[in-house]
């Protein structure tokens, strides 16, 4: 079935999947000539006879064959996708949302901060930094991710490519470690606060993760001198239509999915005190 523009979703075969962990698994479907998308933005993935979900797209633009959705198995629709095999169809609709702002982080160094599969987001502007085509485009990058326990981490392939590139620092930690754990051990912000003593003049954060830890980890950067307007993250958790429609993800006058899910923590000091 064609794709007839972002309200109506195109059929799709899925492609390939891979189990990164117990609960989250990634999907590849062949990526739509018309869709056009930045990093940081979502697109809605409809499972037949099921219903609807957003989720965020974890590959590169810079990827032109495919697109890849990281979803961890926790309501009715990812149980649904867990469920399905590679040959078998997904609906898809999109994209939405405004992404990362890229041509704001021209020549600036990046410090990326992830938690969990909080990492998907982030993935999707990682690889579009470090592609041949932008690398140069950008200062030094860091990239500091955390996940529960060491069987927790995703894109286990991908961590150890970046670790071997020298244009980069990789950071791994984890809250629990094991006999054959070599990493450091640590929650997110308290290792940040150990690994990342720079001058952080030219530098801007970009933090996804389960909301605690963004709350703390904000709380770091801010320790470490970075100003509200240099952190950026991401608002996911009630959004759902992406159309602005259902009003489920309206947070004073925003509508995360339109006006997100990518905001500065300067927005976000602007919104009710609850969010």
């Amino acid at each position: 079935m064609p794709c007839e523009g972002i309200y109506t979703p195109c059929l799709l075969p899925i492609a390939e999947i891979v189990e990164e962990t117990r609960d989250i698994k990634t999907f590849r479907i062949p990526r739509p000539e018309h869709f056009v998308y930045r990093p940081g933005q979502f697109a809605e993935i409809f499972v037949p006879g099921v219903g609807e979900a957003p989720f965020s797209i974890s590959s590169s633009p810079t990827e032109r064959t495919f697109l890849e959705f990281s979803i961890k198995r926790i309501g009715s629709v990812t149980q649904a996708l867990h469920r399905l095999n590679p040959g078998d169809t997904v609906g898809l609709r999109g994209p939405y949302g405004n992404g990362f702002p890229v041509e704001e982080l021209l020549g600036k160094h990046l410090l990326f901060v992830g938690g969990g599969i909080g990492l998907a987001p982030l993935r999707s502007l990682v690889n579009y930094v470090l592609s041949p085509e932008h690398r140069l485009s950008f200062g030094d990058v860091f990239i500091l991710y955390g996940a529960r326990t060491p069987q927790d981490l995703v894109f286990r392939w991908e961590l150890e490519r970046w670790r071997k590139r020298e244009d980069l620092t990789l950071c791994l930690t984890v809250d629990e470690g094991n006999a054959s754990w070599e990493g450091r051990v640590g929650l997110v912000p308290n290792v940040l606060r150990e690994v990342f003593p720079f001058p952080c003049t030219g530098w801007v954060s970009i933090v996804c993760g389960p909301p605690i830890m963004i709350k703390f980890t904000i709380k770091a950067l801010r320790e470490l001198g970075f100003a509200p307007g240099d952190i950026l993250t991401t608002l996911e958790m009630k959004m759902k239509c992406g159309l602005g429609k259902c009003g489920r993800c309206n947070i004073g006058p925003y509508y995360v999915c339109q006006d997100g899910p990518v905001f500065s923590y300067e927005t976000l000091l602007e919104m009710p005190e609850e969010y």
